[in-house]
């Protein structure tokens, strides 16, 4: 390994601690997205206090935040993106704490080693609701950016990960009311379409393929019993493996749901009611330097490429640089994450070893694509030939 590697992890190890206070800090006071200010202050102080200069408010969105550190000349332009977000209840069960705390740390120990270009770390809020990244790539702030790394806790040590497309949809049915007892017959039931359209779905999902799924609950379904329903709502997860694929699917779902309006004599009105997500395009070129800097750090139990059943925001970056979003073992067990047992993982000791060795491998790789110009182009191909326009029909 190179000398200057060895400092990166010389370095990383000095200030193991002092980031894991951070991870332990955010753990143990969770908020949820858009409410993360305690998160927002723990992150931000720390890299002022490390020299990084900090613009807050980013995009115009109170907890998102930017924090840059210039080198020695100009260079290529990295970015660690720092997710901070906890959930209703459980706390941090999906290891946000852990992901902001490692994006933090690589940038603070990379600024530590001279190179050229310019190392940033974005805060991005809201993960786990409507996804900042969304609005932050709207905004152009990965405009001119060469590279955007994270990483994920979870059960095995992944370096390439995709994920898949996803619209949120709100269904409304609208009906007519009536009593149910004397006058039903008059009354239009926006209950019985709703009904109609689950009954449709049932059908439906039996046809999909493996990447595609419609999943949804019924938030709004009616007053009390003797009443016919004259309004009611729905929410649905509709994802694919690509948006060219979700747009198909989503046409199909909404075809659904406007028969079954048509069989009672109901109107369907429709709304995306949180921000669309792209499918992950793991940059494969940057993920195979993140294997090998694994392998130097002495992992080897590395799985193959997978495609996960879920959706993230990162997949809307990621189709307009090149990034990544590898998964680092946690812990057995911890398949699943949104659970209790994960929230105690991620601030346990098994959390303190993951954070530090995300912290190496990320600082590691960060400084490949700082110096490594063959990388850098190698990376830049690749995103060309496999980019994926944004638009959404």
């Amino acid at each position: 390994m190179e000398e200057n590697k060895n400092k990166i992890i010389n370095i990383a190890d000095y200030l193991e601690n002092e980031i894991w206070v951070i991870a332990s800090e955010i753990g143990n006071n969770p908020e949820e997205g858009y409410k993360e200010f305690f998160a927002h202050k723990v992150l931000t102080n720390f890299l002022r206090k490390k020299g990084f200069n900090i613009e807050n408010s980013l995009a115009g969105i109170e907890t998102a935040f930017s924090a840059s550190f210039r080198g020695k000349d100009i260079g290529p332009k990295i970015a660690f993106l720092a997710e901070y977000d906890a959930l209703p209840e459980i706390g941090h069960g999906c290891g946000h704490n852990l992901i902001g705390a490692a994006s933090v740390g690589a940038a603070v120990v990379l600024s530590s080693i001279g190179f050229s270009g310019e190392v940033i770390v974005i805060g991005t809020p809201a993960e786990e609701s409507s996804g900042a990244k969304v609005v932050l790539v709207e905004q152009d702030v990965f405009k001119d950016m060469n590279a955007v790394l994270m990483f994920h806790p979870g059960s095995c040590y992944v370096p390439e990960i995709s994920s898949l497309a996803l619209d949120a949809l709100e269904i409304t049915y609208y009906g007519k009311a009536g009593h149910m007892a004397i006058s039903e017959n008059n009354g239009i039931n926006a209950l019985d379409a709703l009904l109609i359209l689950f009954e449709k779905l049932s059908k439906f999902k039996r046809r999909l393929s493996k990447s595609e799924r419609i999943d949804g609950i019924i938030i709004e379904g009616g007053k009390v019993p003797n009443v016919v329903p004259d309004k009611t709502v729905a929410r649905f997860y509709l994802r694919a493996g690509t948006r060219d694929d979700l747009d198909k699917l989503r046409h199909k779902f909404l075809d659904l749901a406007s028969k079954a309006a048509s069989i009672v004599g109901a109107q369907m009105s429709w709304k995306y009611y949180e921000n669309s997500y792209h499918e992950m395009k793991s940059n494969s070129v940057l993920a195979g330097r993140f294997r090998d800097n694994l392998q130097e750090l002495g992992i080897r139990e590395i799985e193959p490429p997978q495609t996960m059943m879920g959706s993230v925001d990162l997949g809307n970056v990621s189709q307009v640089v090149p990034a990544i979003h590898p998964y680092l073992k946690l812990g057995k067990g911890l398949e699943v994450p949104h659970t209790i047992e994960f929230t105690q993982a991620v601030l346990s000791d098994e959390g303190k070893k993951v954070l530090s060795l995300a912290v190496k491998a990320l600082a590691l790789t960060g400084w490949d694509i700082l110096t490594d110009k063959i990388l850098l182009e190698k990376m830049q191909k690749e995103f060309k030939k496999e980019r994926h326009w944004l638009g959404r029909l």
